[in-house]
Order: structure tokens, then C-alpha cells, then sequence
């Protein structure tokens, strides 16, 4: 058995939470924060039979793509917003999902 750990952006976990449940997996969700804009993302854990890794993998896949996003950049610490700053905006990419696979050496639903 394995557990599967993926990191999400908040837009793409519900759709995932009902991919995986049509697909016969049981999943939990729990907030979380990161990243580059310390934006809110989902943690979503699943625990899967070994042969299923790859399956669960592929709708994360499809459901979890990456997206290009115009952002203000932020100016260097020691640099002071008073005094003429203006903020320039870059394109980042955002979403996609990190992905942990990891053994899990005892199961039990109680």
C-alpha cells in the first residue's frame, strides 16, 4: 500500500477530490499554504493499493495542469515602497501538483 500525497492549487481540489471518487479512490483534503506567492493550496491524501499508484497518478495529471499568471513583483526588502516604487508585473506559472508517493508499513480503519 501507498499513500499519495499532492499538493493542488485550491481551484483544481474539488475537481480532483470527484475525479478520484469516480474513480473508486477515497481521498481527504486539508488546507495548506506555500509557494512562491504564499497562496492558499489543498493537500489531498490518498492511500492506494500498489498497482494503483500510476492510475491515481494520471487523473492528478489530468486534472492538475499549469497555468500562466500576471503578478505584481514584489521589490527587494531593502528596497522602501515609499518614495516612487513602481510595481512592474512578471508572468508566473502557476498550478500543476507536487506529488509525494510514499510506503506505508501499517493500515488500519478502525
Amino acid at each position: 500500500m501507498k499513500l499519495i500525497t499532492a499538493i493542488v492549487q485550491n481551484d483544481d481540489a474539488n475537481k480532483l477530490i470527484s475525479a478520484l471518487s469516480e474513480a473508486g479512490y477515497s481521498s481527504t483534503k486539508m488546507s495548506s499554504t506555500g509557494g512562491f506567492l504564499s497562496s492558499g493550496n489543498t493537500t489531498i491524501i490518498s492511500g492506494v493499493e500498489d498497482g494503483d499508484v500510476e492510475d491515481v497518478i494520471e487523473i492528478i495529471k489530468n486534472i492538475c495542469k499549469t497555468k500562466k499568471k500576471v503578478t505584481a513583483a514584489i521589490p527587494p526588502s531593502s528596497f522602501s515602497t515609499v518614495g516612487g516604487y513602481l510595481p512592474q508585473t512578471i508572468e508566473i506559472s502557476v498550478g500543476g501538483a507536487v506529488v509525494f508517493v510514499t510506503p506505508v508499513e501499517r493500515y488500519e480503519k478502525i
